[in-house]
């Protein structure tokens, strides 16, 4: 059992996966950055000074400022603020990988097949050269 496991882990497509979770959490914390550290403070200044990861709705009824002390003070709080942001972030991380893996199939894409270079014969369905006039399995006469 200990050798079967040794072969399913060395095989390179379980390689594979494990560099792409490794680059893919990587690449994740750098959205994140992206998002909360760039794009969400401008948009928030053209919003009226807003800090979207601040947004969010006190369940407890006790007027908390801002969603830190209310986590702190263990209220109930839906913290739709940091919901946009994690809904940003996976779209921006989407739309990076739908490039990635558009760009990958466009280089990956096999050339057109060449046109026949043969036609099937219609009295005996056996392949011929295309400028034949006659078969040369059943010696019928081809139409042009």
């Amino acid at each position: 059992m200990l050798k079967e496991f040794k072969e399913f882990a060395m095989k390179g497509s379980v390689i594979d996966l494990a560099v792409g979770i490794v680059i893919g959490g990587a690449f994740g914390k750098i959205v994140s950055s992206f998002v909360g550290d760039i794009l969400m403070p401008p948009l928030g200044l053209v919003l009226g000074k807003m800090d979207f990861s601040n947004l969010f709705i006190d369940l407890s009824g006790k007027g908390f400022t801002t969603l830190k002390a209310a986590k702190d003070a263990g209220a109930p709080v839906i913290g739709y603020g940091v919901f946009l942001n994690t809904i940003l972030d996976f779209l921006i991380v989407a739309f990076a990988i739908f490039l990635l893996i558009k760009q990958i199939n466009r280089l990956k894409r096999e050339p057109a097949p060449a046109p026949p270079n043969t036609k099937e014969c219609a009295f005996c369905c056996s392949a011929i050269p295309l400028k034949a006039t006659r078969c040369p399995n059943c010696t019928s006469e081809l139409p042009s």
